[in-house]
């Protein structure tokens, strides 16, 4: 078959299956084309799942009657001024979104400019444009695009349910939302009540309130403040403490120059800083913000513009872990379980209704009835019922003579008072009372001195008696032996064996016996990944949280006051104390106030 040039109708629907994956896409394009018109006020409605209908409105600048003749040809946009591709300050610069829609949908647009006497009317119907008509609007633009996919039937299919696209429709606009705080946004349809986010005052403050309104009152309440910069790159946001979590990353927003993108390196960051607070299986929630140069930042590397290439990956990643690191260990002893709301929240009223027909002679704790009071008094109660709650002396008791020293008590975990269950230290301080698990605690203060250790001295590595051999393809053992340098230094001497092989000299002592093989296989994958041989650093310290919950005081053992005082002295003084190294809170604390609620004294 020889070459031939294609129609323009069918490069436009091969373009459109590139922008136009499902409804969302397309209401992502009309969205971001209002952003950068200037709206500070955005509409969106959708109808069976953006199937049959999207509707966009905005008070933009609009567009004039020229202008809006050539938006919907093919790559035409106003967003590129001198053609420079490496200086991209707007959401969209292709100016495919709307040739593209037009092309498999019936597309209307009708728009006014400042400039213009009245508004303007245009529609696309599968790639036939028609003729500009003059039409009544305000000042803004509003686009609505009907039967999507109606020239291209065979999409139609690979569509999920309407309630799935409304809510990646939803999904869109929510992170669009978070990207701005100072515009409106306004979500209806799909049998749904409208949600309307109002705009948000400029700074920390006004993205705070809009992440709230959008996350939720839990996360603006353990919501922690990020920033860090360094060399034109500027990361904030915030992120909430360890303890509220999910099940998967979809509660991480990421934003590059106001783009919500999923970027892999970002995501790689999150989950290193947030390593030493959460188990394996929980992801944090948290919304991150990066702005640099845009020279600095390759935008045009993904037909839906979700992902980014940054020129220095390595200081966008290492800003990243440290702002989230710094922000976690200034909040170290703030987490939602230790906070006195969660606790009271596991309190249930243990009193019941009696009923009607209750007599009080019938309960087993009425008084004994005896012919006379003489002699001594009657018991109050049966001594057979309140045997039961003779449970014995507490397991550990600090009992003095006087009031503990005023220092200890107005430290911030106070002062022990007593050991419960060998498990548990309750301690006093000035306005509430604290209980510790002593097992959690001192878990957390072995794996920081571990740390340390192992920061101040280098890693200890054993030299094999035996090279082993490891197998791998070629590409594999290229990307590791350009990083081995890097590896040597956590303890990893490799060198190469031959094409397709590497041949391991010397181990990390403190990984013992391992499969050496499967070590560089993980390597090399994170490494492809992240660009980076911290994956071996987080093995070491998974190895140092190991020998920390087998090095710490286990539960079931009984301490002497003193020793739960020095315990609690410790966790002051230990960075991230407030929940051990597998995520769980070492400590809950309740307020007096809170104990008196629960009384009913408030």
């Amino acid at each position: 078959m020889p070459v031939r040039q294609l129609p323009e109708q069918v490069v436009n629907r091969i373009a459109a299956g590139e922008v136009v994956e499902r409804p969302a896409s397309v209401v992502k394009e009309l969205v971001e084309n209002a952003i950068d018109a200037g709206a500070s006020r955005i509409d969106v409605f959708s109808d069976g799942g953006g199937r049959r209908r999207i509707g966009i409105t905005d008070d933009g600048s609009g567009m004039t009657a020229r202008d809006l003749s050539l938006a919907v040809e093919r790559h035409a946009t106003s967003k590129l001024d001198d053609e420079d591709l490496l200086e991209i300050r707007t959401l969209g610069f292709r100016g495919e979104a709307l040739p593209s829609i037009g092309s498999v949908a019936r597309l209307s647009i009708t728009t006014r400019h400042a400039g213009e006497p009245h508004a303007w009317a245009l529609s696309v119907e599968g790639g036939e444009k028609s003729e500009i008509m003059p039409a009544a609007l305000a000042l803004g633009t509003r686009v609505e695009v009907n039967d999507l996919f109606y020239a291209t039937p065979a999409r139609l299919k690979f569509l999920k349910t309407d309630r799935t696209e409304a809510e990646a429709i939803r999904e869109v606009v929510r992170r669009l939302a978070m990207a701005r705080p100072d515009i409106a946004f306004t979500l209806a349809g799909e049998e749904r009540a409208p949600v309307t986010w109002a705009a948000a005052l400029p700074g920390a403050a006004g993205r705070l309130t809009r992440l709230g309104d959008i996350l939720g009152a839990e996360f603006r309440s353990h919501a922690i403040e990020v920033h860090a910069e360094r060399d034109g790159v500027v990361i904030a946001g915030y992120a909430a403490a360890p303890a509220l979590t999910r099940a998967n990353a979809l509660g991480q927003y990421l934003f590059v120059n106001g783009r919500p993108v999923r970027d892999k390196l970002i995501l790689g960051a999150v989950r290193a800083a947030y390593s030493d607070y959460l188990p394996r299986d929980r992801h944090p929630v948290l919304a991150l913000f990066v702005t640099l140069d845009p020279r600095e930042v390759d935008a045009n590397v993904h037909p839906a513009k979700s992902e980014v290439r940054f020129r220095n990956a390595g200081l966008v990643r290492a800003l990243i872990v440290h702002g989230l690191k710094e922000g976690l260990a200034r909040e170290g002893r703030r987490t939602a379980a230790n906070s006195g709301g969660s606790a009271l929240s596991s309190f249930r009223p243990a009193f019941t209704p009696r009923p009607g027909n209750w007599d009080w002679r019938q309960s087993p704790s009425a008084p004994t009835i005896l012919p006379s009071f003489e002699g001594t008094a009657a018991p109050a109660f049966a001594e057979r019922v309140q045997a039961a709650f003779d449970v014995g002396a507490p397991t550990a008791d600090v009992r003095i003579e006087t009031q503990p020293a005023g220092d200890l008590v107005d430290r911030p975990l106070g002062a022990a008072r007593t050991q419960i269950h060998e498990t548990y230290i309750v301690s006093q301080t000035r306005d509430g009372l604290i209980i510790v698990d002593q097992h959690a605690a001192h878990e957390r203060i072995v794996y920081e001195r571990l740390k340390a250790s192992l920061a101040k001295n280098g890693v200890q590595r054993q030299i094999l008696l035996i090279p082993e051999i490891v197998e791998l393809d070629e590409a594999t053992v290229e990307r590791l032996l350009a990083r081995s340098d890097e590896l040597a230094s956590f303890g990893l001497a490799i060198e190469s064996f031959g094409p397709g092989a590497v041949a391991v000299r010397e181990t990390p002592s403190l990984l013992g016996k391992t499969d050496a093989g499967g070590l560089l296989r993980d390597l090399a994958e994170h490494m492809a990944e992240w660009d980076e041989a911290l994956p071996l650093e987080r093995r070491l310290m998974h190895v140092a949280a190991t020998m920390a919950c087998h090095g710490s005081v286990r539960a079931g053992r009984r301490l002497r006051p003193e020793e739960m005082n020095a315990l609690l002295r410790e966790m002051e003084e230990t960075p991230n104390s407030g929940q051990c190294n597998h995520g769980r809170p070492t400590y809950v604390e309740l307020k007096l106030a809170d104990v008196e609620k629960l009384f009913g004294r408030r």
